[in-house]
């Protein structure tokens, strides 16, 4: 063959192999036509190879016309992947083309839910009062809900028709002071926590009762703690969260892991209203933890979200909290 017809057919190859890009729609045939004209297996190889039958001073035209094809082909290639990576992007921009000048769909503006709301405002105090905020698993051990918190073998609470049991052996925490365990064996006192949280019990379901619902607890351990400090700390708190002249009184109570424990009641328009317990660290629960309860006093108190948001707007039936009721949430 000679040099002649191996320079034609390199021309015939590029006039093809440019026609072929000029006819490519789609960025997926114009990578076809890469590989078919510029791989390894190309027609440009096959003519390259009949080069080994050529006088030695015609082989050097023949791969200069080689590269010249190639660079030709190439430069094609190239220009027609940027027009199509192009018109791809213009079609995208059309089709996402947003008419302004179209009216809108109205959706209204969402609310927190009163639960939602009394959980940040009862923290709000808290963090202002220096306590760290904490939170722990909703499925817990015998261990973190009961033993740890002083409740003897025998207790009710322990009780299958009171606690919601799992099949292996754990449950559903009944309070949140399962948390206070947690945070107390992973820092060393002082602290000052406040757990918020879903806790689950037994529970039949009416006006004031839930199976489901939310508590707060705060924890405070130090060095000097006594019930004074107690009392005026949930005083404060009572007061900046229903209204600066607000009665707090406490009465005599029992819980497991306090001692002493009281009840602490507010007086709410005319009348005295059971809103949380507390008490000081029963020594037991410090000794669980491994804290000196020679050295470092505690106190805690805790109370229900529910309850607070009752009280705070007025509702009669905690179910209307569960409800979904868009006639009801929108009062909020």
């Amino acid at each position: 063959m000679t040099v002649n017809e191996l320079e034609a057919q390199l021309d015939t190859i590029c006039l093809q192999a440019k026609a072929a890009i000029v006819a490519a729609d789609s960025l997926e045939t114009l990578e076809q036509l890469r590989i078919q004209y510029m791989g390894k297996k190309g027609p440009i190889p096959q003519v390259l190879g009949g080069m080994g039958k050529l006088d030695p001073a015609d082989r050097p035209k023949i791969g200069a016309k080689a590269n010249e094809v190639k660079d030709a082909i190439q430069g094609d290639l190239d220009g027609k992947k940027n027009a199509l990576q192009a018109a791809a992007i213009a079609a995208k921009l059309e089709a996402e083309t947003l008419d302004v000048t179209m009216p809108g769909t109205y959706r209204p503006q969402g609310r927190l839910h009163p639960l939602t709301s009394t959980t940040d405002r009862i923290l709000d105090i808290l963090v202002g009062l220096g306590y760290t905020v904490a939170e722990g698993p909703e499925m817990e051990t015998d261990y973190y809900n009961f033993e740890a918190l002083n409740f003897l073998p025998d207790h009710p609470a322990r009780d299958m028709q009171d606690t919601l049991y799992l099949p292996d052996g754990n449950l559903l925490r009944t309070h949140t002071s399962t948390v206070q365990i947690r945070y107390m064996e992973n820092n060393d006192p002082p602290i000052r926590v406040a757990a918020p949280g879903r806790v689950y019990r037994r529970d039949t379901v009416d006006a004031t009762h839930s199976a489901v619902f939310h508590q707060i607890e705060l924890l405070a351990v130090d060095e000097g703690l006594t019930f004074t400090d107690l009392k005026g700390t949930l005083k404060v708190f009572l007061q900046d969260l229903f209204g600066e002249e607000l009665e707090v009184r406490f009465r005599a109570s029992f819980f497991p892991f306090t001692e002493p424990s009281a009840e602490v009641d507010v007086m709410w328009k005319g009348r005295w209203l059971e809103i949380m317990g507390c008490g000081m660290v029963d020594p037991n629960v410090l000794k669980s933890v491994g804290y000196d309860p020679e050295v470092y006093t505690g106190f805690a108190a805790g109370l229900g979200i529910e309850r607070v948001a009752m009280v705070l707007h007025q509702i009669d039936d905690i179910r209307r909290l569960y409800n979904s009721d868009l006639r009801f949430l929108n009062q909020f």
